[in-house]
């Protein structure tokens, strides 16, 4: 079977919701004159309108950054009187029934359509990183885990069924995915994250949006750019990336999402880059957003965004000033509300602000909705009646997590023989939260509202346990909270341990927002220590000599290394989801054989941040500096109950600069179990006119065998896939030899050399970025 690491056929046209014409309108002949036709007859005041959401909050609702600083707008009729871009988050700020929710929101739009002079509805967005941010809604894997299970087909499916959940609930786009390239682990925001590598998170995060525009709903890139490489891993710091790193790690997951997934809405970034915010940069918003990749969607602003540039950043005098940038560099639409374009009609009066950019960004808009089918559509259906946690959600939720969860270390504990007596211990044993990340709804809103219930089924790694190995063979002692100095419940978990023939402690991390949590948005470490007294725990249970099982559930990687060396076993899951308590059970028992990989490096400490696999020569350290950088697991780890042989490696010899690298080898598995192997091709450029990472992921393949099966796997690559910015900023492939190795994580294993030949290649949006691959 022959495939692309995330290309599931052509791009599938987006479908209009409920409430809509059920066909695509994005290519009708009549589309761009009847938009136009609107816009010559749209007051100033229409005109912004358009470009402007609505949020409805109230005091005490916190799920943005600095949300209480923000004044009140009024009430949402008022606001909406000359029409409405954008409505904000109509089911993801407070805990609402769905199907009541629909059929407000039904009312509203069909008062747009009737009470507004143009009669134009609105776009609703919602969050959905982790499934539909919506009361008993599924709630996935958080990206991190996509990284992990390197299976770009299942990614697009989940996506696919998020889409179909909001398409029924009137939502037309979705805020994710996120495809920010992580670049140092102590960043709050790393559990929205999908792995270091820009390749992986392109393909990735393209089929993420894939699946999810194939169901009529509009996915936005976030953050671009540069947002994860900001100073020390910090929240809204500076950021200081050259113009290489921005071009040859950070662009090409948006370079990849907008050329091959067609994506339809780019959110900037709050960064500033080398002084200038993203917000107000032409050069990136217009320059090579539009003219170097011809994106023709909207620029949507991260919440607030346009206002930091006065409050935050303060390089606007005030909101108007702020707009004024904001809109002339290329951001079409305000959200979360319109703090400041609303001042842009004066602006246009006063002369301050050429009303072409107004139009250039209503355009946009118009044609969005056009595309959509909203300027057709009367909303006087009635929303239909949907399952948000279907059991097709949940078997895709299952199979994610499955396949996402690492074995990092194993001394032959693992899996658990049957009838052992099993202590399960710790903060994150017997909590729901512990599996879900900071944008999921039940840590995101609903920890505003605790008497609130959950509202799906979501069983904890203790609920798994006992289920799996029977609740008479299962103890269990929390120990200790996640980040807390509270020891009191150290002398029950050491005694349930010692009375057991294996300790499963279960620590990791809380998501959350804004200091609400150890890891989330606004959650940064300034350690990679496990939060609070999680280690003396573990140490005191390693100390009554029982062997312990370490899992680790959380949303960053820890250093952990005194535990891998320590315990019986360590199991990484990164927040698998409704569904990840019972796949870290299987795993334990061996129902599942892990087959997850580690998307970011397993640090060895914090004083070694920021680290990157693809670190050139310098960054490894070594007798040059009595501070390793040396990571205890490398990008692309993880263990298997069975073993996998790699032989007969084919490279050729030479391969021109323009052309691709066809490379062949046999994987045997050579155990006794069914499993997983992933397939992980890696390069080096070894002479190059700059300088080089010691390591590049070129291609990978999930791979699944039975005992002592054998096939052939063959990767295709395009030279394209070992360019970079040279001297002058140009991307090329130079001529030169290059190492080659296939292996189970970027630390080599068969290797061979080839040699490109030929010019220099120069890169352009139509050279290929995509490794094929081919199993026989």
């Amino acid at each position: 079977m022959t495939e692309v690491h995330g290309v599931v056929g052509a791009p599938v046209p987006a479908q209009p919701g409920p409430g809509h014409d059920r066909h695509d309108r994005s290519d009708r002949p009549d589309g761009e004159a009847r938009v136009r036709e609107l816009l010559g007859r749209m007051t100033i005041e229409e005109k912004v309108a358009q470009l402007v959401g609505f949020w409805e909050k109230e005091d005490g609702e916190t799920v943005a950054p600095l949300q209480g600083e923000f004044a009140d707008v009024g009430k949402l009729e008022t606001f909406s009187r000359h029409g409405l871009g954008h409505l904000t988050r109509a089911y993801g700020t407070r805990p609402v029934d769905a199907e009541a929710r629909a059929s407000w929101l039904w009312k509203f739009q069909s008062d747009l359509v009737t009470g507004t002079r143009l009669g134009i509805p609105a776009i609703v967005h919602e969050e959905c990183l982790t499934g539909l941010s919506a009361w008993k809604a599924a709630t996935y894997p958080t990206p991190l885990a996509w990284g992990a299970a390197c299976d770009p087909e299942l990614v697009t499916e989940m996506a696919e069924a998020i889409g179909a959940s909001m398409r029924a609930l009137g939502i037309h786009q979705g805020l994710s995915p996120v495809l920010d390239v992580i670049r140092d682990p102590r960043w709050g925001r790393v559990d929205e994250c999908i792995a270091e590598d820009p390749y992986l998170v392109g393909t990735l995060g393209t089929s993420y949006v894939r699946g999810l525009q194939a169901q009529g709903v509009l996915a936005t890139l976030k953050h671009f750019a540069g947002y994860s490489a900001s100073r020390a891993g910090r929240n809204f710091a500076p950021v200081h990336a050259g113009p290489r790193e921005l071009a040859d790690v950070l662009l090409p997951p948006f370079e990849m999402a907008i050329l091959d997934g067609d994506a339809r809405s780019v959110m900037h970034s709050y960064a500033e880059i080398d002084g200038v915010p993203v917000a107000a940069d032409p050069t990136m918003l217009t320059g090579i957003l539009r003219d170097r990749w011809g994106f023709d969607g909207t620029v949507v602003a991260d919440y607030f965004g346009v206002a930091f540039l006065n409050l935050l950043h303060h390089v606007a005098a005030d909101h108007a000033d702020a707009a004024v940038q904001a809109l002339t560099a290329g951001v079409d639409i305000e959200l979360p509300t319109g703090d400041a374009y609303l001042t842009v009609a004066e602006s246009v009066r006063s002369g301050r602000l050429d009303e072409a950019f107004v139009d250039r960004a209503v355009l946009r808009v118009l044609r969005q909705k056009e595309a959509l089918g909203l300027l057709d559509a009367t909303f006087d259906d009635e929303p239909q009646p949907v399952d948000l946690d279907s059991p097709e959600h949940r078997s895709i939720a299952r199979r994610l997590a499955e396949k996402s969860v690492v074995l990092v270390a194993n001394q032959g504990v693992l899996p658990l023989p049957a009838g052992r007596r099993v202590a399960v211990v710790g903060p994150n044993a017997d909590r729901e939260g512990a599996l879900f990340g900071c944008y999921s709804f039940l840590n995101h809103v609903l920890a505003q509202h605790p008497d609130v219930e959950t509202g799906i089924e979501v069983p904890t790694v203790l609920a798994a346990a006992r289920a799996e190995f029977g609740a008479d063979l299962v103890s269990w002692a929390r120990g200790c909270d996640v980040d807390s100095a509270d020891r009191s419940g150290f002398d029950e978990a050491v005694a349930t341990a010692g009375a057991a023939d294996v300790a499963v402690l279960v620590v990791g991390d809380h998501a959350g927002l804004f200091g609400r949590g150890t890891v989330g948005e606004g959650c940064d470490r300034e350690d990679l220590e496990l939060p609070g007294v999680q280690r003396e725990l573990v140490e005191a249970v390693l100390a009554t000599g029982t062997p312990v099982v370490l899992v680790l559930l959380t949303g960053r990687p820890y250093a952990v290394g005194w535990a891998v060396d320590r315990c019986a076993a360590v199991v990484q899951a990164f927040f698998p989801g409704e569904e990840g308590a019972g796949a870290i059970a299987g795993v334990l028992s061996g129902r599942v054989n892990p087959s997850g990989r580690l998307p970011v490096s397993l640090p060895g400490s914090a004083g070694a941040q920021p680290f990157s696999y693809l670190h050139p020569t310098l960054g490894e350290g070594s007798e040059v500096t009595n501070l390793p950088a040396t990571p205890v697991a490398p990008f692309g780890h993880g263990l298997s109950y069975t073993t996998f042989e790699y032989a007969d490696l084919t490279v050729p010899a030479t391969v021109p600069t323009d052309g691709a690298l066809s490379v062949t080898v046999r994987l045997t598995n050579t155990g006794a179990v069914p499993g997983d192997e992933v397939v992980q091709l890696y390069g080096r450029d070894l002479v190059a006119s700059v300088t080089r990472p010691v390591a590049q992921l070129l291609g990978y393949r999930r791979v699944h065998l039975e005992p002592g099966q054998s096939v052939t796997v063959e990767l295709t690559v395009p030279t394209t896939r070992l360019a970079f910015s040279d001297r002058s900023l140009t991307r090329v492939v130079e001529p030169g030899d290059v190492d080659v190795w296939v292996g189970s994580s970027a630390r080599r294993d068969a290797e061979a050399r080839t040699t490109l030949v030929g010019d220099t290649a120069v890169v352009t949006n139509a050279s290929p970025r995509w490794t094929t691959t081919d199993v026989r």
